[in-house]
């Protein structure tokens, strides 16, 4: 018998049937959610930035490449780092296919990180992606949106009790728990109008699980994510499993 509790099809069509209500209040908060984030102010960005592409070097407008919406994924892979982040890669998984159908809506999607562009590059070509991957060139643009941290910064943390899964990360990436800590992964959003660029939107952290499907596929499994501390974080590089 699994451990799980068993029960009869009626009782299990009655308890999904509750279910499906609060996932259908869910989806109704979602929407105005939704709403709410488009109805947000739009800040003018400006400080001026400069990235390095493989078209040379390139201007915040100029990331729009004709369209009017730029969504940017602050991918972790600083100047230290030998790799990218797996976490990163695996949203970046997520990214790629869908670059093609944002683009068809005025919406062009890229990745920025601050290590050098020939490592973006090279990691990029590893991992199939078609999508455009920009450096920061050791400009400020991720620090100014909170997505760079000191080493004063972050003494505190690093004087703790490192986690397991940060350790591992680090050690994936080819750097210590230091250097990869510096980084931290983000979206931000921008509308171009009138050549004046507007900061929409910006989110971090479970923000990001959107662009996680694996884990809204897990959470519908009978196991979940089915992640505990005392277990190795499972993500890899999806040529790593």
């Amino acid at each position: 018998m699994p451990e799980h509790r068993v029960g009869t099809q009626e009782e299990g069509q009655a308890e999904r049937e509750a279910l499906l209500a609060k996932e259908k209040e869910l989806t109704r908060l979602s929407d105005e959610l939704a709403e709410r984030r488009r109805q947000l102010p739009w800040v003018a960005v400006e400080k001026e930035y400069s990235f390095e592409t493989t078209d040379g070097t390139r201007s915040l407008a100029e990331l729009f490449d004709g369209r009017s919406q730029l969504l940017i994924y602050h991918f972790m892979f600083g100047p230290p780092y030998e790799t990218g982040c797996p976490v990163c890669s695996s949203i970046a998984d997520n990214f790629d296919p869908n670059a093609v159908h944002l683009a068809a809506r005025d919406t062009t999607l890229l990745l920025s990180s601050r290590a050098p562009l020939e490592k973006l590059q090279a990691f990029k070509e590893r991992m199939g992606w078609g999508l455009n991957w920009v450096s920061t060139a050791g400009g400020d643009f991720h620090r100014d949106l909170g997505f760079v941290n000191t080493e004063e910064e972050l003494r505190p943390f690093l004087e703790g009790e490192i986690p397991p899964t940060v350790e591992q990360n680090a050690r994936m990436c080819g750097t210590d728990a230091a250097g990869y800590v510096a980084e931290g992964p983000g979206m931000s959003a921008y509308a171009l109008a009138d050549g004046v660029v507007y900061r929409t939107y910006v989110t971090t952290a479970r923000g990001l699980e959107p662009v996680m499907s694996y884990y809204g596929l897990l959470d519908r499994t009978a196991m979940g994510r089915n992640e505990t501390g005392s277990q190795p974080h499972w993500l890899r590089r999806h040529d790593e499993y």
